[in-house]
């Protein structure tokens, strides 16, 4: 495939905007080449600037669960935008959204939208420590919250002590207030309650892990996190932005059977629009602002595009019964397929799958936690990525992402997918 066009735009793109994108993912720098640049995309495809079509499998990282250009969703921003795009002050769609994701989600009572996933994790966090009226918090070294400063932390010198900066803007008065965790290592999060006894407020957990590939949780981890937090008068948090209305219409929560005291949402809730969601029962979010003392606000929050996209996505999800056995089915046949053909051809690989999340580890071993999703081949990662580019088929350019499956998706796709994985790997 040739991509001159896109060569061109990224060039113009570097000189006006810091390293040619808004997000540094989307620069290629993992896998090396230039970034593609889209002009379209309907159902399960991308078009781009070159006018080559790919077969989608980062669905803008999670929101196009029904595929690209959803006519009820592209309706309802439509005939939304002829009222008036913005206006600062309530309207009736908040209220709408608002119940209907209440009345999906199991144990929450009342949500509050944001712009973004970032600021959905921000805002738990600040609103667990004014709930709890402590200052530390627990996250997993490999899972992702967005790029607020208690989030950008990397591990210490010791289990138990606190983190340090991996980012030049966050101060270490910060980072103090971040313990490290490993994933799927429980025996590491009772390490660090027993250090910092009273002083923490919430363990923050990706509970299907997306940022390091797709990492299941291990039989009773969450079920050990919930019941760690609960002895320690900690709140739990589930981020689910990427999770949230994807595994299930309740998320990991309806999933796994497993209650956390908060949750984050975004991606699928805003319809492919920034929205950012954060819920918990009662008598915690009623510490918000204005009912209570913990602040909280956004300008274009509930923006009522975003909220016509999030309601019209939330409601098809909701009359589907079926949606997510058929993202299952396919995602499953997937790995299937891409099981054989890499098996055959004598590539050492681990595939994870969570309903329509699914990721390829070039590594043998199993891959449970970031350090051994670190192991994977990365030049073999490079390879792949480009290979399958050049056959027609878009997977994230990081061996550190998910995959994000659509019920666009046809099952010719899928064989289409598997027949490139199969040429491209006789190549390694």
């Amino acid at each position: 495939m040739q991509y001159q066009r896109s060569s061109q735009l990224f060039s113009d793109a570097e000189k006006v905007i810091p390293g040619g994108v808004n997000s540094p993912v989307r620069a290629f720098k993992g896998v090396g080449g230039t970034p593609i640049f889209v002009k379209s995309a309907k159902g399960a495809y991308l078009y781009d600037e070159d006018g080559n079509k790919l077969i989608d499998y980062i669905n803008s990282w999670g929101p196009m669960i029904l595929g690209h250009a959803h006519q009820p969703v592209i309706d309802a921003i439509t005939e939304r935008a002829k009222l008036g795009t913005s206006f600062g002050m309530p309207t009736e769609l908040e209220t709408q959204i608002a119940q209907l994701a209440v009345s999906m989600v199991p144990n929450i009572d009342k949500i509050r939208f944001v712009n973004s996933g970032t600021e959905a994790c921000m805002s738990a966090i600040r609103l667990a420590r004014g709930f709890t009226k402590r200052d530390k918090i627990i996250k997993f070294a490999g899972c992702y919250h967005g790029h607020s400063d208690s989030f950008l932390i990397q591990a210490g010198s010791g289990a138990s002590t606190f983190g340090t900066p991996n980012s030049p803007g966050v101060t270490l008065g910060t980072a103090k207030d971040t313990l490290l965790a490993n994933y799927n290592d429980l025996e590491s999060v009772r390490v660090l309650f027993e250090a910092n006894k009273n002083e923490i407020a919430a363990l923050i957990v990706e509970p299907v892990a997306g940022n390091m590939g797709c990492i299941p949780p291990l039989p009773g981890f969450l079920e050990g996190l919930r019941q760690i937090c609960t002895d320690n008068q900690a709140l739990l948090i589930f981020d689910e932005v990427m999770t949230g209305f994807r595994l299930a219409k309740g998320g990991v929560q309806e999933l796994y059977n497993i209650k956390s005291d908060i949750v984050c949402f975004g991606k699928v809730i805003g319809g492919g629009l920034p929205v950012g969601a954060f819920a918990a029962r009662e008598e915690i979010m009623n510490h918000l602002a204005p009912l209570g003392p913990v602040y909280q606000a956004g300008t274009l929050s509930g923006n009522p595009l975003a909220m016509a996209a999030g309601l019209s996505m939330l409601q098809s999800i909701n009359s589907d019964a079926e949606l997510f056995q058929r993202l299952a089915d396919k995602t499953a046949y997937l790995e299937t397929g891409i099981n054989k053909v890499l098996t055959q051809n004598g590539i050492e690989f681990t595939i994870n799958r969570v309903g329509s999340m699914i990721s390829v580890h070039f590594d043998k071993n199993p891959v449970i936690d970031f350090q051994t999703a670190k192991n994977g081949d990365n030049e073999t990662f490079k390879k792949f990525f480009h290979g399958l580019l050049n056959e027609g088929v878009y997977i994230a350019p990081s061996a550190y992402e998910t995959w994000f499956i659509t019920d666009a998706l046809t099952y010719e796709d899928l064989d289409f997918t598997i027949n490139a994985v199969d040429k491209v790997s006789k190549t390694f």
